[in-house]
């Protein structure tokens, strides 16, 4: 039995319960150990200031009495630390859980809006007006990816198909990874509390990970770094007990600075970007151990993990290793690094461990990021296909020659609101003319085509019962506007946009795929005798290159063209006109019908907005 929308928002309602509840819970723990540490202090602060013991046994007590407050201190100082993340944790599994309800029924106001290099891509084949990204659209339905490896790989998935073998190779990921609830939600709170380091951040780790060690080929540097602290030391041993003068090691300590500053710029160099997202590494470990943890069958699934390794180690663990040479340079960066810079010269040290880190692994980083970003991307579409079991998994097939789906929907409206059809696009010398009147679901339907084409294409579940398709390179004119920037009118610029679909035709063929083409009320902005021939020209153009697509139109004799009156495969979407004491009412149901509408209710909305045409009419 499938469950239904109410029961997904259950599991959901009380996740995020449980969740906030424990992290109150575990906040006010962390007050109250916060509260217990000054006192702690103060005992720290009253053993020395006692008066001066009289018996042997009351100056071990006081000792003891400081020793035990300072570990009370410490310990206590630690626990507080782990309380406070595991609070920040529940926090954010109770806001994970909320922004899936939220996607749920689909209220996009009060979701996060996900920022990302496409948000406004204007030139992109389909992307703006299909709404891919940006505020309610396909990406923000699928927002459980957080770090920019998973974002950069699911707008790839949605922005570029792929070849039916990895569809399915996807699919069979996506399948496996659905119900596992618990550790997409695990890897999801790593990855946000990762993303806190930046994209930026990341790209420079990535860059000083793929690069060539400074440091490691200098032997005679490497050398001195090592001897130098150990003479500078030893001098110091001399002089205190009384062999050399003070000045031997001064002019030991004055050397190893001098050689710091000399190298200062290559030092800080390496470990600036090394260590840009160093607070990110802990989180990236730990998405990387879950990801390495599972027992997979999913061959996309064993193939990732097949990639989380490097010299007999998995990646978490060197991440983990990586993190730990981070401390080392908070060390150097604390009150004591210029000790330790002047007397061990610490910073060549860390760069020697960071270089020998670097060099079993560096090359594979990448490969564990993108590794990293693949899986979000197919937590993601296996998150869609939890909460919507109702979808199905799309064929895409070579052999395929028309674009055929039941019950089609359109993925960004929820199921309360969502109108589905069945829908053929093709085969190839034919289209899909839809006609209608205003606001009865041409656009929507067009959308519905392109969107669940591209979630097909990318290895996800779409929102229809069944859909079979060929393999497909997809361009639209659905949304087109002026660009002061290129100094287009918008009768232009849809211009510019056929002209790329028409090329587009070509390309997909020698590509061996077919292009899919959705036109909505082509170029509007000029008079009905020339749009008339101009988009006859088009259509007539694409059929002869094989393309399928589907045209809406109000022009009701576009279908009786000549070369388009036997391509064309007609339906129509219609209104219900309903007389009230306050004016004609509209009403639609959205559902597609055989044939070639008739009815027009422009002059019917003018009314219901108040603007009668008869009251218009100038005087005479």
């Amino acid at each position: 039995m499938i469950a239904s929308v109410s029961d997904i928002d259950s599991i959901y309602r009380e996740r995020e319960q449980r969740f906030a509840h424990e992290a109150e819970r575990l906040e006010a723990r962390a007050r109250f150990i916060s509260n217990l540490r000054p006192i702690a202090f103060l005992g720290i602060l009253s053993a020395p200031i006692l008066p001066a013991p009289q018996a042997t046994w009351i100056g071990a007590a006081r000792i003891a009495l400081f020793a035990g407050f300072s570990i009370a201190f410490l310990a206590l100082a630690v626990y507080q630390t782990r309380l406070t993340r595991k609070a920040a944790s529940c926090s954010e599994l109770a806001k994970i859980n909320s922004e899936s309800r939220l996607r749920l029924a689909r209220k996009w106001d009060a979701l996060p809006y996900p920022k990302n290099d496409h948000s406004d891509d204007a030139e992109h084949p389909y992307a703006s007006e299909l709404d891919l990204f940006g505020h309610a659209s396909l990406f923000t339905l699928l927002g459980t990816v957080s770090t920019s490896p998973g974002v950069e790989t699911l707008e790839n998935w949605l922005l570029e198909p792929a070849e039916p073998e990895v569809v399915r190779e996807r699919q069979a990921a996506v399948i496996e990874l659905a119900p596992l609830l618990e550790a997409r939600q695990q890897i999801s709170l790593r990855g946000r509390f990762a993303a806190k380091g930046g994209t930026e951040r990341l790209k420079a780790f990535l860059t000083w990970a793929d690069g060539e060690p400074w440091l490691s080929p200098k032997t005679s540097l490497v050398w001195l770094t090592r001897l130098l602290p150990v003479f500078t030391l030893s001098l110091i041993a001399l002089n205190i007990v009384g062999l050399v003068s003070y000045t031997a090691w001064a002019f030991a300590l004055i050397l190893s600075l001098a050689v710091r500053q000399r190298f200062s710029e290559r030092l800080e160099g390496t470990v600036r970007p090394a260590f840009a997202g160093e607070r990110s590494f802990q989180s990236y470990a730990e998405i990387l151990s879950l990801m390495s943890g599972e027992p997979f069958e999913a061959a996309a699934l064993k193939r990732i993990q097949a990639q989380l390794s490097g010299d007999g180690e998995p990646a978490h663990r060197w991440m983990e290793r990586l993190r730990r040479i981070g401390r080392l340079v908070d060390a150097g960066d604390s009150m004591l690094g210029i000790v330790l810079q002047a007397l061990l010269m610490w910073d060549f040290h860390v760069v020697f461990r960071l270089e020998k880190w670097q060099k079993p692994t560096g090359s594979r980083v990448r490969g564990w990021f993108a590794a990293m970003g693949e899986f979000e991307a197919l937590a993601a579409l296996g998150e869609l296909y939890h909460d919507n079991p109702s979808w199905s998994f799309p064929e895409v097939d070579k052999d395929a020659a028309v674009l055929e789906a039941k019950e089609l929907g359109h993925p960004l409206l929820s199921d309360d609101v969502r109108v589905a059809n069945d829908v053929e696009v093709g085969p190839p010398g034919t289209f899909l003319m839809i006609t209608g009147s205003n606001m009865s679901g041409k656009s929507t339907l067009l959308r519905a085509i392109g969107m669940n084409a591209t979630l097909a294409q990318a290895g996800g579940p779409v929102c229809a019962s069944s859909l079979r398709m060929p393999p497909l390179r997809l361009q639209t004119t659905m949304r087109v506007h002026d660009s002061l920037e290129q100094g287009l009118s918008h009768f232009m610029a849809e211009l510019v946009r056929l002209k790329a679909v028409v090329d587009a035709a070509r390309k997909a063929r020698e590509e061996s795929r077919v292009l899919l083409y959705l036109l909505d009320d082509v170029l509007q902005g000029t008079n009905t005798a020339e749009r008339r021939i101009a988009a006859r020209a088009i259509v007539e153009h694409l059929i002869s290159e094989g393309a399928i697509g589907a045209v809406t139109t109000h022009d009701l004799e576009l279908a009786e063209t000549d070369g388009l009156s036997r391509a064309n495969n007609p339906f129509y979407f219609t209104e219900t006109v309903e007389k009230t004491t306050d004016g004609p009412r509209l009403s639609f149901d959205y559902k597609l019908r055989p044939g070639i509408a008739t009815s027009r209710n422009a002059l019917k909305l003018l009314q219901i907005v108040n603007l009668d045409v008869a009251t218009l009419k100038p005087e005479t």
